[in-house]
C-alpha cells in the first residue's frame, strides 16, 4: 500500500548527455553552429555546470516544477546556452532520433493567440506530440495523427490527460473520427523541388517523391482540416523556403497556395533566428482562417 508519492524534479534536472545529438538537434533548430567542436564544448560545459552541487541545491527544488525549470535553465545558461537553446535541450524527447518537434514556447504562443481553455487543437503531423503536450498543459484538448509507430509510442508516454494521438497517415485524416476542432497547428515534413526522391509523406521511406504530387496531397490534407475546423477556426502552418545548391524552393508559399484554396489566408509571421541555417532561405508561420 502506498502512503505517499514523491515527485523528484531533480531526478530529471540535468540529463546525462551521452548522445551529443541532443545538443546538436537544439542548435540545428536554432540555426546555430553545429560543428562537432562546438557541440563537444557545450556538452562538456553542461556537465561541468551540473556537477557543481551549489547550482542544484536549494529549498523546494525537488517539489516545485517552476523552480526546477529555473534551476535547470541557470545551469544551461552558465554552460553558455541561452533560454531558447536551454528549453530545446530540456524538452528533447530522449528516444527521438532526429529533430522533429516544435519548441514548446512556440506552441504556447500560438495556442494563447488562437484558442481558449477547453478548445480542441489538431496536429496532423504530430511527430513526438509536442503540440498535444502543450495543449494539455494549457487546458486544451490535443489530438494528433502520426505515421510512425515508434513516434506514436513515445508521444503517448508524454500525454497524461485529455490528449490523444492516432497512428495513421494524415492523408486519411477524414477517416479518424476527429472533430470539430478550433485550431490546427502543424509543420508538414519538408521537400525540395529538386534532387529529392524520398517521399516526405511516407516518412522519407520510399523513393517515389514528386514535388507536384506532394503539394497536391498536402492540399488534400488541408482540405480535410478545413472541413474539421469550426467556423472562425484557424490553421497555422510552420514552413520554410529552402535551398538546394543554388535553387530555392518556395515551399512555404507553395503550401500557402494549396492551403489557401480551402481557407482564407490571414498573413504570415517571419520567424527570425539569430543565425539562419544555410539551407533555410526563410522560416514562416502562416495563418489561415475558416470563415465564421
Amino acid at each position: 500500500m502506498f502512503r505517499a508519492v514523491i515527485f523528484d524534479w531533480r531526478g530529471t534536472l540535468v540529463t546525462t548527455l551521452t548522445d551529443h545529438a541532443w545538443v546538436q538537434a537544439a542548435l540545428v533548430r536554432l540555426h546555430r553552429d553545429t560543428h562537432s567542436a562546438q557541440v563537444d564544448k557545450l556538452v562538456a560545459a553542461i556537465r561541468a555546470a551540473s556537477g557543481e552541487p551549489d547550482r542544484l541545491e536549494g529549498p523546494g527544488v525537488d517539489s516545485d516544477a517552476g523552480l526546477h525549470r529555473r534551476t535547470y535553465l541557470r545551469v544551461l545558461r552558465d554552460a553558455g546556452l541561452d533560454e531558447a537553446a536551454g528549453d530545446l535541450v530540456r524538452e528533447r524527447v530522449q528516444a527521438g532520433a532526429e529533430d522533429v518537434h516544435f519548441p514548446q514556447a512556440f506552441v504556447r504562443a500560438v495556442l494563447a493567440e488562437f484558442t481558449g481553455p477547453g478548445d480542441v487543437v489538431l496536429d496532423p503531423f504530430a511527430g513526438y506530440g509536442t503540440t498535444l503536450v502543450v495543449a494539455e498543459q494549457m487546458d486544451r484538448v490535443g489530438v494528433g495523427v502520426e505515421l510512425l509507430a515508434e513516434r506514436v509510442a513515445l508521444a503517448r508516454t508524454r500525454l497524461h490527460g485529455s490528449g490523444r494521438i492516432i497512428e495513421g497517415d494524415a492523408r486519411n485524416l477524414a477517416r479518424f473520427g476527429i472533430g470539430p476542432v478550433d485550431l490546427c497547428l502543424t509543420s508538414p515534413p519538408y521537400m525540395s523541388a529538386v534532387d529529392h526522391p524520398e517521399n516526405p509523406l511516407t516518412a522519407y521511406r520510399t523513393r517515389d517523391g514528386d514535388y507536384a504530387k506532394y503539394l497536391d496531397e498536402l492540399g488534400q490534407v488541408f482540405a480535410a482540416v478545413a472541413r474539421l475546423l469550426r467556423p472562425g477556426g484557424h490553421l497555422v502552418i510552420n514552413a520554410a523556403t529552402i535551398r538546394t545548391g543554388h535553387v530555392v524552393t518556395p515551399l512555404a508559399w507553395d503550401m500557402a497556395r494549396v492551403a489557401g484554396r480551402h481557407l482564407v489566408f490571414n498573413g504570415e509571421t517571419y520567424l527570425w533566428w539569430d543565425e539562419q541555417a544555410s539551407w533555410v532561405s526563410g522560416d514562416y508561420c502562416l495563418r489561415f482562417q475558416k470563415p465564421a
